[in-house]
């Protein structure tokens, strides 16, 4: 009855005009900050932040528009992988394994109605999780220590190959790239430089968004001025776009099980909606098998990562609210905009500002109705762009993508590196390298490095603490096989195959 009474507190606070009408504003400007390729829910919320004090906002409605303009983002961030195969934030970077090539195949239009529900139904699963289990949540992640958030990242990387290549050599080459390019910069530790020589722009290291902007849509157009704008995803001829209800209910048990394994990773103080996105989509994978075709346009390799991505930024916020820690890259921005609002989130949050949560939450539920009705029936607009002449589209990716890195970082040395990783993501993918495991290596090699440290100053240098706990031990044993099985059972199962043809 606790949750009932406090779910109605918090109806009461959502559905009045302002919240409501901030919620709906917040899910618009979300899709269309997500669908821009390179910015991302963490930029997004950062841009809008000064507008909720501009307009004079009171805790509540603030902390509503930016977490609407988070799950929106969310939302838009399939967009541009599906139809451009450029992601258009890093939890989308699955999508376009499989969202890609459908969109190739003329099939656009059915990839993004299914990701739209399939993103409704995580986010919406992880917003009544976030009602429910919160307190206990909170606690599970609780027991994860630097020994268990290493073990976890190794996972990570080792089932890479399994994921993104059929080459187990090629895929951990290209984490390495990525691991290496993490460690540019200050070390946290000590203060000294690594890998800069010398050179001031790189103090603060690679930021994420030039290197993703620059592997995928600065390598895009290479491509596309190499093929003369044939085989590309845009100018791809369109089907008529109809609701693929036969596809969403064949991909329902999908979701579910996508929803709950991003969620769990959500909850996780630091693992984030990528995290989320990539787990959902390697079990989905490995429950396939070789012949469930993942890699090559299915429908359950689009919703299973676009399930997980929205059901981990659902349960990235129970850390933020319950413990104080953010769960995301995101919810940090979002604690920050709590902290400046003079909130203290933590256990006795619930309890000493109950409209806030509640509000939050009921607004949650009510946003999540407002994008399923804003992208479903809006996918034809989206779909619009595939029919737009490549030598208008891309030039134009390429301005947004310019003009949004330099007003996020004021650098022009940003750009020039921008370019860089552009030759770079085009040189990797003439050698069949994946450009997935260097984005995530780029992505998760500062937090990795930080759990190993902090493992070795708790155990004074004793490296057995790395397998202290039943949790560590099971997470090694799970890297260990996820890299080792592929290549035993790709070799087995390639057999039958040869002798069928």
């Amino acid at each position: 009855m606790d949750i009932l009474s406090n779910l109605a507190l918090g109806f009461s606070v959502a559905l009045s005009p302002t919240t409501l009408m901030l919620a709906v504003i917040g899910c618009f400007l979300g899709t269309v900050i997500g669908s821009l390729p390179g910015l991302g829910p963490s930029n997004g919320v950062a841009i809008l932040i000064p507008l909720t004090f501009t307009l004079g906002l009171d805790a509540t409605s603030a902390l509503v528009l930016m977490t609407s303009v988070y799950y929106g983002a969310m939302y838009g961030g399939r967009i541009s992988s599906i139809l451009l195969n450029i992601p258009g934030d890093e939890p989308a970077l699955m999508t376009t394994l499989d969202g890609y090539p459908m969109a190739k195949q003329g099939r656009a239009g059915d990839a993004l109605v299914l990701s739209g529900v399939a993103s409704f139904v995580g986010a919406l699963l992880a917003t009544v999780g976030l009602m429910l289990l919160a307190p206990m949540l909170a606690r599970v992640a609780y027991q994860f220590g630097p020994a268990e958030y290493f073990a976890l990242y190794l996972l990570a990387f080792s089932t890479l190959g399994g994921i993104a290549s059929n080459n187990q050599a090629k895929a951990a080459l290209a984490a390495c790239i990525g691991l290496g390019i993490a460690t540019i910069g200050l070390d946290n530790q000590t203060g000294m430089p690594r890998f800069t020589y010398g050179n001031l722009h790189l103090m603060d290291g690679v930021d994420f968004l030039v290197a993703i902007v620059g592997l995928f849509a600065v390598a895009e157009v290479f491509f596309f001025i190499e093929n003369h704008g044939k085989g590309g995803a845009i100018g791809v001829k369109l089907e008529r776009v109809t609701i693929p209800v036969k596809m969403i209910v064949g991909s329902g048990w999908t979701m579910l099980r996508a929803s709950l394994v991003g969620f769990a990773a959500g909850v996780l103080p630091g693992a984030g909606a990528s995290l989320g996105s990539f787990l959902a989509y390697m079990s989905e994978k490995s429950l396939a098998g070789p012949k469930g075709g993942f890699g090559t346009g299915v429908p359950r390799g689009v919703a299973a990562p676009e399930a997980g991505n929205n059901a981990a930024a659902g349960g990235a916020l129970v850390p933020m609210l319950t413990l104080g820690v953010p769960g995301s890259g995101t919810t940090a921005v979002l604690l920050a905009l709590l902290m400046t609002l003079n909130i203290t989130p933590g256990p006795t949050l619930f309890a000493d500002r109950p409209e806030v949560v509640w509000g939050l939450i009921a607004s949650l539920l009510i946003a999540n109705v407002v994008l399923l009705l804003m992208n479903v029936p809006m996918v034809r607009i989206f779909v619009r762009l595939l029919q737009v002449p490549p030598s208008v589209l891309l030039p134009g990716v390429m301005m947004i993508s310019f003009v949004g890195i330099y007003s996020l970082t004021g650098s022009y040395f940003d750009l020039l590196l921008m370019i860089g990783f552009g030759v770079l993501g085009y040189v990797l993918r003439k050698l069949d390298v994946p450009t997935v495991p260097v984005i995530l290596g780029i992505l998760l090699g500062n937090y990795m490095e930080d759990a190993l440290r902090r493992a070795m100053i708790l155990s004074d240098g004793d490296v057995t603490f790395l397998f202290s706990s039943p949790i560590a031990v099971g997470l090694w044993v799970a890297a260990i096989l996820g890299f080792v099985a592929p290549m035993f059972l790709r070799r087995f199962l390639k057999k039958p195959q040869a002798i069928t043809d």
